[in-house]
């Protein structure tokens, strides 16, 4: 069995989380408390109960407390990298719902074989090595017609600022090291849920663009999220002062507003499958993926 490239430094993606955590608190994730809103809205389509829920990745345990709420559940379950993720869980005194934490990475999920009723990660799974392992492996820990859902960001995410800094390098060093994350597309996604098993797979998108006063604002808030160049072929160098200038210049340029304002894009992909039961409703045609996941959520919430 070959290993799948590893495109991430796994490693140091989880001490840069851990550090913006510590330093910021969970409220400086505005990205996640956004797409954690968005997945809750999505799920109170579905009607029926999922007693037992692991939040895989969640980062702030946002969406778990939140979860621990929901009619019908009886026990979460929070998966992160590190145990200092636990830390700073907000809300869980206020909470009768047990909470249950486990220590693993996203690529290597330690739950026995359909013991899990809904598994959901919010922008988590983009930095997998493997993700079409790690997707295997959910749709395997679901218990038959147990629900998988997912927010990750796609490849047109920080667009902007992918142009700058290779338009800045290659006319600064005449070379340009990657520092964008290639993120996955849209199209694959879909084809990636049904690769691994699930039924009424389902993938759509949302484009956020949000404005900032210049480009070193943004490269804050990336810091905030712990959301750096985690690359494993990234620079070991220094950036240079004359490339980030003059990066921050052409996304001035290129990327501005009328009020002097620069736009950053954030895509958000949002997934969605079951694993299979015999009582689901079986496709009308094929390309259902197309769908939006609101409208299949709200089908599949009705009673069999």
């Amino acid at each position: 069995m070959s290993t799948p490239p590893q495109i991430f430094d796994r490693a140091l993606l989880k001490m840069r989380r851990l550090k913006a955590l510590r330093t910021h608190g969970a409220d400086a994730d505005f990205l996640l408390s956004h797409v954690c809103d968005d997945m809750l809205d999505r799920l109170s389509l579905v009607l029926r109960p999922f007693p037992t829920i692991l939040e895989l990745g969640g980062h702030t345990g946002q969406l778990a407390n939140a979860l621990r709420m929901r009619e019908g559940t009886e026990r979460v379950i929070r998966q992160e990298h590190h145990q200092d993720f636990f830390a700073q869980d907000p809300a869980s005194a206020s909470h009768t719902i047990p909470l249950q934490t486990v220590v693993g990475d996203e690529e290597a999920l330690a739950f026995k074989a359909h013991s899990i009723d809904m598994i959901i990660s919010p922008l988590s799974l983009h930095w997998v090595n493997d993700l079409p392992g790690s997707l295997f492996q959910i749709r395997n820990s679901l218990k038959p017609d147990g629900l998988f859902l997912a927010t990750l960001l796609g490849n047109e995410s920080l667009k902007e600022l992918r142009t700058a800094f290779l338009q800045a390098e290659s006319e600064q060093s005449g070379g340009a090291s990657p520092r964008i994350a290639p993120f996955p597309e849209l199209k694959d996604v879909g084809a990636l849920l049904q690769r691994a098993g699930f039924a009424l797979p389902v993938a759509d998108q949302d484009i956020l663009t949000v404005r900032y006063k210049s480009m070193f604002d943004l490269l804050q808030d990336l810091r905030k999220m712990g959301a750096g160049n985690a690359l494993a072929a990234r620079s070991r160098k220094s950036l240079r002062r004359d490339v980030l200038m003059r990066a921050a210049q052409i996304y001035q340029e290129q990327f501005s507003d009328d009020d002097g304002k620069i736009r950053a894009t954030f895509q958000i992909l949002s997934l969605s499958g079951w694993a299979p039961h015999e009582s689901q409703q079986k496709p009308l045609q094929p390309g259902s993926a197309k769908t939006h996941l609101s409208q299949i959520l709200k089908d599949k919430s009705e009673p069999h």
